[in-house]
């Protein structure tokens, strides 16, 4: 019997829905409403700008996921270029950013139900979404592909409604513009706020090793993606500060729910929320396929423990990583944040492009003989713009995610150290340093009681407990370390 394998079934449409959907977060209309008070009417150029920089990127996602079309997205261009720790790095990060991305998702989908039902705990609302679309994603990519081809096409409907009935609105009963001065510092701010709001066409190189006819379809879904995504966002940011001002929507649970009341009535403002819902569940549900890939990946490469890259003989998933994602995304999600996930999706993102684009660089000079189906146009100059703005953004990121960032970067290289060294010669490491920290401790105590070391103002009891505990602790070290250091191989 030969080991089940990720099948390639998803089309040109059911692929592009798959990035539009990532791409239609719940989160990402709730959190317009912020980056209009950070923005003012400056949202609306910020938004296409944000597309288009994503655009950039996207072209050198399109080459290599026809050269390299197998799961793993941008960690496995990153292991194909450069390999290493710095392929492990990217999949880290892209691993935890769309575990993020799906925490969020899962809180804006709960932001904008509360519209209507202010009640709601958002925290277990979030959870409970999560644990949903988990049991989806285990059941297949080809019904979860469907469902999203469905969602999609009824959240299109419904925003296309929005956008007709608001610029209806705005024509008939043109609203007072405040001035709203926003410096410049506030604009680079929001745009840096506003990257992931095209996240979601990742998620088609993502899903890459699932798509029927790479070569042509991945470059197709990946632009069709973005192009759509650019024309809605801009769409819906035009008609929200035209009838609402920046300064009112930055203060609304549901910012294009509240517009849609003003323009629509109630009756407008819960066919918009119940779009809006729909989208957050989408994006959901394909945030986790794609950080589930990201561990298939890792694990079928020996990075992490090789039972995260098991498939489901039914189902052809990898459901191990499915759920141990999900586990990890509860979490995330049961915290009810959003700006600081915000953040944190954008900075691993952000990583991610970069590393992307200079894997194009790489790839161009290392293997120009690669077959690539399709190339990015205007090489070198668009994979270099991609980097640029990539660190540029990067540089108004919240202080606390990049604190983040440096902590993360730290865990992933004792995470690597420790899996590709292998467990004898960490044993040996570890009982070394058992070894020579007990001798030290011992050393210690062997000076208090010589009197060469002193506690000042100590009674000689206390001296007496602190000999006696050190002395102990030495000898702890000491027999742990010889111990690990003797113990025979298994």
């Amino acid at each position: 019997m030969t080991e089940p394998h990720l099948k390639r079934n998803l089309g040109l449409i059911r692929t592009t829905m798959l990035g539009v959907g990532g791409s239609l977060s719940a989160a990402n209309f709730v959190i317009i409403g912020e980056a209009a008070g950070m923005a003012g009417y400056a949202i609306i150029p910020i938004v296409i700008v944000c597309g288009i920089i994503s655009l950039l990127t996207m072209f050198s996602y399109a080459e290599l996921g026809t050269a390299i079309p197998l799961a793993g997205g941008e960690y496995t261009f990153s292991k194909v270029a450069y390999g290493g720790f710095i392929s492990f790095l990217t999949g880290w990060f892209e691993w935890l950013s769309n575990m993020f991305y799906t925490a969020l998702s899962a809180i804006g989908f709960a932001y904008v139900v509360s519209y209507l039902f202010p009640q709601i705990n958002i925290p277990l609302t979030a959870v409970v979404v999560v644990a949903v679309f988990t049991i989806i994603n285990l059941m297949g990519t080809k019904e979860t592909a469907t469902a999203e081809t469905i969602i999609t096409l009824m959240v299109l409907a419904i925003l296309g409604i929005f956008v007709v009935g608001g610029w209806s609105f705005m024509q008939g009963a043109p609203t007072e513009q405040s001035a709203s001065p926003i410096g410049l510092l506030g604009i680079f701010a929001a745009t840096a706020y506003l990257f992931e709001l095209y996240l979601g066409a990742e998620a088609v190189a993502a899903a890459q090793a699932e798509v029927k006819n790479p070569g042509k379809n991945i470059p197709r879904a990946i632009v069709l993606s973005a192009v759509i995504l650019m024309a809605l966002y801009t769409s819906v940011v035009v008609v929200a500060v035209g009838i609402a001002p920046p300064e009112v929507l930055s203060h609304q649970a549901s910012p294009i729910a509240y517009v849609a009341e003003q323009a629509m009535g109630p009756s407008g403002a819960v066919l918009v929320t119940i779009g809006l819902a729909i989208t957050g569940l989408a994006a959901t549900n394909e945030a986790i396929m794609a950080q589930s890939r990201v561990l298939y990946a890792m694990s079928r490469d020996g990075y992490l423990p090789k039972g995260l890259c098991k498939v489901h003989k039914r189902y052809c998933t990898p459901y191990v990583a499915i759920m141990i994602s999900a586990i990890f995304t509860a979490i995330f999600a049961a915290t009810g944040l959003v700006n600081f996930v915000v953040y944190a999706v954008n900075l691993g993102f952000i990583i991610g492009f970069s590393i992307v684009n200079l894997a194009v660089i790489r790839l161009r000079k290392m293997a120009p003989h690669l077959k690539r189906p399709f190339k990015a146009p205007l090489y070198p100059l668009t994979p270099i713009a991609g980097i640029t703005a990539s660190i540029f953004l990067a540089l108004f990121i919240e202080p606390s995610v990049l604190i983040l960032g440096f902590e993360v970067i730290i865990v992933a290289l004792v995470v690597y150290y420790i899996r590709m060294v292998g467990y004898h010669r960490i044993r040996i490491a570890f009982g070394g340093i058992s070894l020579g920290l007990g001798v030290c401790v011992c050393f210690t105590a062997y000076l208090l009681a010589a009197g060469t070391i002193v506690l000042q103002g100590a009674p000689r009891g206390l001296t007496t407990l602190a000999f006696a505990v050190l002395s102990i602790v030495g000898a702890i070290q000491i027999i742990a370390g010889v111990l690990n250091l003797l113990a025979p191989d298994h």
